[in-house]
């Protein structure tokens, strides 16, 4: 049996969470320095959390996109419900004026390189 047919039969799937959002040019350091906060906050410690992304748009400087993998949904969904996270996450959101919000079970990948 592969790895993935032993997750799914578990019922636990890795995830991915993605949030596009809009940040105006003159709030992009307050954004990132907010982010800085959280993402090493999160690394070091929130239960689940496997690696995150922000991504600034290569065609439109106010458009980002965060990107997060979880060991489940569960997991990311637990943080996400917790004061502590609704506090940690309030500057950062200040920051947006629109945000979309999508989360995915991954289904399959390509090999880690080596």
């Amino acid at each position: 049996m592969i790895a993935s047919e032993r997750e799914e039969r578990a019922g636990e799937h890795r995830a991915r969470v993605v949030f596009l959002v809009r940040v105006p040019d003159e709030r992009t350091e307050d954004f990132l320095r907010a982010y800085e906060a959280v993402r090493h906050l999160v690394a070091d410690g929130v239960p689940g959390h496997l690696v995150d992304q922000v991504c600034r748009s290569s065609t439109d400087p106010e458009q980002w996109l965060i990107t997060s993998e979880w060991s489940s949904l569960a997991d990311f969904e637990a943080w996400e419900r917790s004061p502590e996270h609704r506090e940690l996450v309030r500057p950062m959101r200040e920051c947006f004026t629109d945000a979309r919000s999508l989360r995915f079970h991954i289904h399959a990948q390509t090999p880690v390189p080596a």
